[in-house]
């Protein structure tokens, strides 16, 4: 059983669909910042909902 802590070092899998198009760029601008593609999509997204004001408040983080 995963303890508070753990947490945070859980990630979720699941399928994602993109066009080889975008996935060549990816694989590229990854390279280029020495990421994965894995990697850069999840740098991507969380930039993208920190900058949109999605990320979790404080109270609802302790939940």
């Amino acid at each position: 059983m995963a303890s508070e802590g753990d947490k945070e070092k859980v990630r979720k899998n699941f399928a994602l669909r993109i066009s080889p198009d975008l996935y060549v760029a990816l694989e590229r601008w990854a390279a280029d910042e020495l990421r994965s593609v894995n990697s850069q999509i999840e740098f991507l997204l969380a930039d993208a909902v920190k900058k949109a004001g999605r990320t979790k408040r404080s109270s609802e983080a302790e939940e």
